[in-house]
C-alpha cells in the first residue's frame, strides 16, 4: 500500500514510525493554516502522479487543507469520513478563495463525487480528536481513545470500500512540542498506520 508523507514543518523527522515517499513543500510560502494560490498550484502538481489512494501523511492540523487537494484525485462516487475535533466547514478567516484549515470541509463536500450515498469512502483524521492520552496538538482536543478510533474505521470498513486515509494533527518543535509530545505522537503514529496497513477492504 502507498504512503506518502507531505512534509511542511520537518516534524516526521523527529518521529520513529514506517518509512513512506515523502513529498517536500517545507519551502513553500502560503501554506500554514491557509494556501495560497500559488502554493495550490504546485501542492496539487507534486500530488497527482499519486492518487487518492494509500495512507497521505500531513503534517499538522494547520494543513488539514490537504485532504481536500488529494479528494480532488477521486474520480468515483464516494464519502467523507471525517474525524475532527472541529467542524473545518467554517467561512475562511483569510479571506474569499483562500483554502484554509479551518475551510476546506465545505469545499470538498461541494465536489462532484463526494456523495452520502456511495459504495467506497474516504477517511480524514484529525488527531485533536484523540484524548491527550494518545496525541498532542496543537489544537483542543477531544475525548477519543485510539481503540475507539480503531473501532470506528474496522465499522466503516465493512460497508465500504476505502480509497484512502489522510492522517494530520502533529505538533510541531516551533509550536513548542517537547520530547514527550513527539513520543507519543510517533507511537500514535504508528500504531495507526499499522491498523491501517492490516486494514480489510482498504486500497
Amino acid at each position: 500500500m502507498k504512503v506518502i508523507k507531505c512534509n511542511f514543518s520537518g516534524v516526521y523527522s523527529l518521529e520513529d514510525f514506517l518509512d513512506g515517499t515523502v513529498l517536500d513543500f517545507s519551502s513553500l510560502e502560503g501554506t500554514e493554516c491557509y494556501c495560497s494560490a500559488e502554493a495550490a498550484g504546485a501542492i496539487r502538481c507534486a500530488l497527482a502522479p499519486y492518487g487518492p489512494c494509500g495512507i497521505h501523511w500531513i503534517d499538522s492540523g494547520d494543513y488539514h487543507y490537504m485532504s481536500l487537494f488529494i479528494q480532488e484525485l477521486i474520480r468515483e462516487p464516494y464519502k467523507l469520513i471525517l474525524f475532527d475535533n472541529h467542524p473545518d466547514d467554517q467561512p475562511s478567516a483569510f479571506g474569499p478563495g483562500l483554502i484554509s484549515c479551518g475551510s476546506w470541509a465545505a469545499d470538498a463536500r461541494r465536489l462532484p463525487f463526494c456523495r452520502d450515498d456511495a459504495p467506497a469512502a474516504y477517511i480524514s483524521i484529525d488527531k485533536d480528536v484523540l484524548s491527550r492520552e494518545y496525541a498532542r496538538t496543537n489544537w483542543d482536543q477531544g475525548e477519543m481513545t485510539l481503540d475507539e478510533l480503531f473501532a470506528r474505521i474496522r465499522d466503516i470498513s465493512l460497508t465500504h470500500r476505502i480509497i484512502g486515509v489522510d492522517i494530520c494533527g502533529e505538533l510541531t518543535l516551533q509550536k513548542g512540542a517537547c520530547s514527550e509530545d513527539v513520543s507519543i505522537n510517533s507511537e500514535t503514529n504508528r500504531r495507526i498506520q499499522e491498523f491501517l496497513l492490516n486494514l480489510p477492504g482498504f486500497e
